[in-house]
């Protein structure tokens, strides 16, 4: 494959990783090691788009239309790469209305969006009753809206000052309308970084538990990955690892995003912000050994669209959401919101045949 000298660390090497995903076969965590350290992107690209190829056949590029809805912005939580959150009491913290959140569920569905990301902060003063009434409004007056709503530290916070086990929360929030849960939260999925990054956030292996308990309802999710702060490559081959023995053991997963850390604005100062490169690398390597997730999604709001259309030569088959709204990105200073126009106009320029999809990856 490769026109450079051959490189091998022990047994491993990049054609002996060729061999195994040219044959369908699974590869170790030391192989992924290998190749977020291989210098050569072109012999990613062509193993990630290989994988790609055997999960999702063709040059089908899918994408949604949908709402980022931020209905609360108060979080006590404090994590140090956010800059969207509001402690309790703070002048800036909000709540939306009723009424507001369904002016947006509409303007949502006037615009022919189809998803509502239903996320906000750890609030103290919303328990589940808040949720069960809210869902219960939006899909009452807009019953074709799929709620893909809160993320697992949200979920799990809201069990707590609930007074209710995970199961039974879920059990209710089900009830109310939730269709689908997302990924957010993950960050990496290692308690060293964990404590470092969000000290009082769940661990990581109360954010597994909490997708395990969806499945178990019928609930299923996405799985996400921020890189680029304060951890090491074999952190993110370890969340690699968590993301794919979870698929094997129940398949809650419909998707994996990643993207890198924005620091503007955050509490978290690093050196450098993660290079185009080694986004496009993370892609790659996450495509090869996510064997199990069909779909990985580019992410245009942190990459902006010249990158996440090269990140379609890197394995990934979707290009995420038409953002009508969107204010946590966007609160570190990125926004790149895009019309579903634009979308299309990339995709096809890319060399890809764009269609639009719902939350479960259904063609519209």
């Amino acid at each position: 494959m490769s026109t450079l000298a051959p490189e091998r660390h022990g047994n491993v090497s990049i054609d002996s990783i060729a061999d195994k995903v040219f044959a369908g076969a699974r590869i170790p965590s030391e192989d992924a090691l290998f190749l977020f350290n291989h210098p050569n992107l072109i012999e990613l690209a062509t193993l990630a788009n290989a994988r790609r190829q055997s999960l999702v056949p063709g040059d089908t590029v899918t994408y949604i239309i949908g709402r980022i809805l931020n209905y609360t912005n108060v979080c006590w939580v404090r994590c140090k790469f956010c800059a969207f959150y509001r402690t309790p009491g703070h002048e800036e913290g909000y709540a939306l209305s009723d009424q507001e959140i369904l002016d947006k569920v509409g303007d949502t569905v006037a615009k022919g969006g189809v998803e509502i990301l239903f996320q906000g902060g750890l609030n103290p003063k919303l328990k589940i009753d808040y949720y069960e009434h809210i869902f219960q409004k939006i899909l009452a007056e807009y019953p074709g809206v799929i709620l893909h709503a809160l993320s697992p530290a949200e979920i799990i916070y809201i069990a707590h000052i609930s007074r209710l086990s995970l199961h039974d929360c879920l059990v209710r929030l089900k009830a109310a309308g939730l269709h689908s849960i997302p990924g957010a939260g993950g960050e990496i999925l290692v308690d060293r970084v964990r404590k470092i990054i969000a000290p009082y956030k769940d661990t990581t292996e109360e954010w597994l538990e909490c997708m395990r308990a969806a499945s178990s309802l019928g609930l299923r999710s996405t799985a996400s990955m921020m890189f680029g702060h304060v951890e090491t490559v074999e952190d993110r081959v370890e969340h690699l690892q968590r993301i794919r023995d979870l698929q094997d053991e129940c398949e809650p997963f419909r998707a994996f995003i990643t993207w890198n850390f924005q620091p503007e604005d955050t509490n978290l100062p690093i050196a450098h912000k993660a290079s185009g490169f080694d986004y496009l690398r993370t892609v790659a390597v996450s495509r090869i050994f996510l064997d199990n997730v069909a779909n990985l999604q580019v992410s245009i709001l942190t990459q902006g669209p010249k990158i996440a259309q090269a990140a379609l030569g890197y394995g990934a088959n979707d290009f995420g959401s038409v953002m009508i709204e969107e204010n946590v990105v966007s609160a570190a200073g990125n926004k790149f919101i895009l019309s579903s126009e634009e979308f299309e106009r990339l995709i096809r320029s890319a060399g890809y045949e764009p269609r639009r999809r719902n939350t479960r990856y259904e063609l519209i």
